[in-house]
């Protein structure tokens, strides 16, 4: 297996493409390997940070008519979106998914979703053995136990794939803070996802009288 190392394996805006699995409530039901509510703040805050970036994302649910619509917190950051309905459980298997990646020319495939053993290992370890550089968001992500969570993340990191947060993805992303076109944006998800950090960071705002950079 290749180490995944040096400055060009760090995620760039520009290379890459998100793809958000079966945020659904069917999933959320039985998730026991996080706070449910850490997982839609994570997904979400995810998706935030994507649609500030500019990097393409792609919905995908798996037969919505019995496990419900994804989460509306990740379907109002794309008002509009088709939310690409499957019957196929690993989605590197539906066509219509595949495509709209492939159609982004992203070579950096970003995925998150529930459950993690089930829906993102299976795509994952497809997509890398068709030579794709794939990252998982594991706390956007979540297995039916921790024992399911864990063992689908080492079985992935087996596989070559990456392993990252939502935060360390929106950081990467950002890379440095003289770079000011999306700081603002940025600012914004991690006052209203990033629980402390962003608290710490209005009363930094508050104490220095700092503004973000771009922020009108």
């Amino acid at each position: 297996m290749a180490f995944r190392n040096g400055l060009d394996s760090l995620l760039r805006p520009e290379d890459s493409v998100l793809v958000l699995i079966d945020h659904q409530p069917y999933q959320l039901a039985n998730l026991n390997s996080h706070d449910p509510h850490m997982v839609v703040n994570n997904s979400t805050a995810l998706a935030k940070a994507a649609k500030a970036f500019g990097v393409p994302t792609i919905l995908t649910s798996v037969i919505a008519d019995r496990g419900g619509a994804i989460f509306p917190q990740i379907t109002d950051v794309f008002p509009g979106q088709e939310v690409i309905d499957r019957t196929f459980i690993n989605t590197w298997e539906d066509r219509k998914v595949v495509d709209a990646v492939k159609a982004t020319g992203r070579k950096q495939l970003i995925i998150a979703g529930l459950w993690t053993e089930i829906c993102v290992a299976m795509p994952t370890i497809q997509a890398l053995g068709e030579g794709w550089d794939v990252t998982v968001v594991t706390d956007a992500s979540g297995g039916t136990s921790v024992e399911a969570h864990e063992v689908a993340i080492q079985r992935m990191i087996m596989a070559g794939a990456n392993m990252m947060t939502w935060l360390a993805v929106a950081s990467e992303w950002q890379r440095d803070w003289a770079r000011t076109e999306h700081a603002a944006e940025l600012s914004e998800v991690l006052v209203q996802h990033a629980a402390g950090s962003g608290i710490a960071f209005l009363w930094e705002q508050q104490l220095l009288k700092t503004p973000v950079p771009g922020k009108g």
